[in-house]
Parts: C-alpha cells; sequence; structure tokens
C-alpha cells in the first residue's frame, strides 16, 4: 500500500507541469479545482506574510549598518547580503504563489461557466450564476489585493540591492556613514510593501472563510 502511495505521489508530481493534466488528476482522486484554490490562496497569503516578516527583519539589518559605531564591517555587510538573499527568495516565492491562484483560478472558473450552461432547470441555472458572479467578485478583488502587494516588492529590493553592492565596494565606517541618507527610501518602500502585504493577508482571509461557508 505505502508503495502504491508512493508511486502516486511521484506521479502527480510530474503531472503538475501539465496544469489541465493535474486538475483532472487531482478530481479522479477527489480533489477538486474548489479545493486546490484553497489550498493554494492558503500557500499565497503565508508566503506574502513570511516576505512582509523578512523584509522588516532587512529594514532592521539595514539600520544596524547605517548606525554601524565600530567592529568588523565586513561581518555586518555579510550579514545584511545574507539577509537580501532571503528576501529575494521570499519575493520571489510570493510571485509563484499567486502565479500558482491565478492558474486554478481560471481553470476553476472556466469550469464553472460551462457547467452552468448544462442546467435545464431554470431556477437552478440562476443560483449557480449568482454564486458564480459573488465568488468571480471576491476572487477579483483578492487577485488585485494580491498583485499591488506584488509590485511593491522590487521597489523595495531596488535600494537594498545597492546599498548592499555599495558595502561590498566600499568596506569602510566613512562610507557607510553615507548609507544614512538612503535610509528614509528603503523604509518607505517597506512601509508601503507591509500595508499592501497586511490588505493581501487580510483579503486572502476573507476570500477563504466565503469559500469554505458555503
Amino acid at each position: 500500500m505505502k508503495i502504491r502511495l508512493v508511486i502516486l505521489w511521484v506521479m502527480i508530481q510530474g503531472l503538475m507541469g501539465c496544469s489541465t493534466v493535474y486538475y483532472g488528476t487531482m478530481e479522479k482522486l477527489g480533489v477538486h479545482k474548489r479545493d486546490i484554490m484553497v489550498d493554494r490562496v492558503k500557500d499565497a497569503r503565508n508566503s506574502q506574510n513570511e516576505a512582509k516578516q523578512q523584509f522588516l527583519t532587512a529594514l532592521e539589518q539595514f539600520k544596524s549598518v547605517v548606525n554601524f559605531k565600530g567592529g568588523d564591517l565586513e561581518k555586518e555587510y555579510k550579514k545584511l547580503n545574507a539577509t537580501l538573499q532571503k528576501s529575494e527568495s521570499r519575493a520571489d516565492d510570493v510571485r509563484k504563489r499567486i502565479r500558482a491562484v491565478e492558474d486554478v483560478s481560471g481553470a476553476l472558473f472556466s469550469e464553472w461557466r460551462s457547467e452552468i450552461k448544462q442546467y435545464n432547470n431554470e431556477t437552478l441555472r440562476r443560483s449557480s450564476q449568482q454564486k458564480y458572479d459573488a465568488t468571480k467578485r471576491k476572487y477579483e478583488a483578492l487577485i488585485v489585493a494580491m498583485m499591488n502587494a506584488e509590485t511593491k516588492l522590487e521597489p523595495a529590493l531596488v535600494p537594498l540591492r545597492d546599498q548592499v553592492l555599495f558595502m561590498k565596494h566600499n568596506l569602510n565606517a566613512r562610507a557607510i556613514a553615507g548609507l544614512s541618507e538612503e535610509l528614509v527610501s528603503v523604509q518607505m518602500n517597506v512601509d508601503k510593501l507591509v500595508r499592501d502585504m497586511e490588505s493581501a493577508i487580510a483579503q486572502a482571509d476573507a476570500f477563504i472563510a466565503s469559500l469554505q461557508a458555503e
């Protein structure tokens, strides 16, 4: 039995490259697109929350470098560079999670529209159409919030990349002191990112709750 489950898991992982086949396979296993959508929205929400925390960490790390009072400056550079790399990774994960939500939602709504046309009973058809319209509106609000947050990732990363590169080329305290002028820009970009991330996370929670309540 365990061997069969392992083989099945491997097959499913291989099929994930082709969304249509993957969704069809999962459907046969009793896992519907709606379930996959809820899971992916949760994953996207969690990824955004992790990215938010990581960027706040990066901001604090940057502040500590700006306020550097002496010691091993190269060590501080390595710490900030490691923080930047982790922030880049978190940002990439957020982007991938949002794309995954878009993919399954497209398949779900397409299937739903097609199935609405199959009703013979007008009352049932109209009820299904109303649920479709309500869910689609909630989804559109969610994806807009997620994309707004996504657009803030790069502006938050750009100055961090610049300052890490600057530190690499100027490992002396006088040069680092000049970074204080950039702190305001870094702070503003991270603050905007955090606000939009929190908005998207709240939208995701509301969307998940609305689906699970039905």
